[in-house]
């Protein structure tokens, strides 16, 4: 390559990637005609074409002219390009210096790799829960000791329902109030996080209108960093007190869910869970 236009190539880093991406793909699965082409992948028109903008200021884009482009634009290309998230917010990085505001996915389950790591945490305690603080795993632990998931509509397995709407749950937390305002306020924080702000927006009216201490919490506007961690005292029916301490992990690539594991404090602890699990099991 020419030292002249390798030097472009590494300053016109934006460039370089589209350019890149679009001639990774496959012009009849589009349904483009493949007629005689110089190079492998779309042309520029045709990008420009799905992304909905001007040939034009695509090409200048390839080319490194033109100045920044807008949010938009990059979303469009992104769309045009068939981009995974992870190459949209590179896309971003390199076209405005900055990821792209975040765009909430809504989940109803984990893949088995993920339920399997859960698995593995017992007698821990251990959920998967989205950003809007829906159950989406769990263990048998977290069955056993917080709530048995596989039980519950899949609408009602919301830590927030739970907390503020059942009275068995409620009974179980050895300071209620510490624990609801802690929860409210890492619930705030989650939502903002993942850009679910309008996906709250229904579950905090339903919450208000049901429950008077929630609505007074809201109120308060408390946020606490939706990752951390602490200890959690609980009053189970069948084996008593139990402290826990937890920790909320984030999963890596994955900014709608987080990971909760609670671990008994002490092996006398543990060993009474594991017990409870193995008896709900011969069941």
């Amino acid at each position: 390559m020419p030292q002249e236009a390798a030097s472009k190539e590494t300053t016109n880093k934006l460039g370089t990637f589209l350019r890149d991406r679009r001639m990774r793909l496959d012009p009849t699965a589009f349904g483009f005609a493949m007629g005689r082409r110089r190079t492998q992948g779309l042309r520029r028109e045709e990008v420009a074409q799905r992304a909905n903008i001007s040939p034009t200021w695509y090409t200048w884009l390839e080319q490194g002219r033109g100045g920044a482009p807008s949010a938009d634009v990059l979303n469009r290309i992104a769309t045009g390009l068939m981009l995974t998230e992870h190459e949209r917010e590179h896309l971003f990085m390199l076209g405005l210096g900055r990821p792209p505001e975040v765009r909430y996915k809504g989940v109803d389950k984990v893949t088995p790799r993920l339920q399997r790591v859960l698995d593995a945490f017992d007698p821990s305690p251990a959920i998967i829960k989205t950003a809007t603080w829906d159950v989406v795993a769990w263990n048998r632990a977290a069955a056993a000791m917080l709530t048995d998931y596989s039980k519950l509509p899949r609408e009602q397995r919301n830590i927030l329902r739970l907390m503020f709407g059942n009275p068995r749950v409620q009974e179980a937390q050895d300071d209620w109030e510490s624990v609801a305002r802690f929860v409210v306020g890492s619930f705030r924080a989650d939502a903002a996080r993942a850009g679910a702000g309008a996906e709250i927006t229904d579950l905090v009216e339903e919450l208000s209108r049901m429950s008077p201490q929630f609505a007074a919490l809201w109120r308060d506007n408390d946020v606490v960093p939706a990752h951390g961690e602490g200890v959690k005292r609980l009053r189970h029916p069948e084996i008593g007190l139990i402290e826990l301490e937890f920790s909320v992990f984030a999963v890596d690539g994955r900014p709608e869910l987080g990971m909760i594991v609670y671990n008994p404090v002490t092996e006398a602890d543990a060993e009474r869970i594991q017990s409870l699990i193995e008896t709900r099991s011969a069941k």
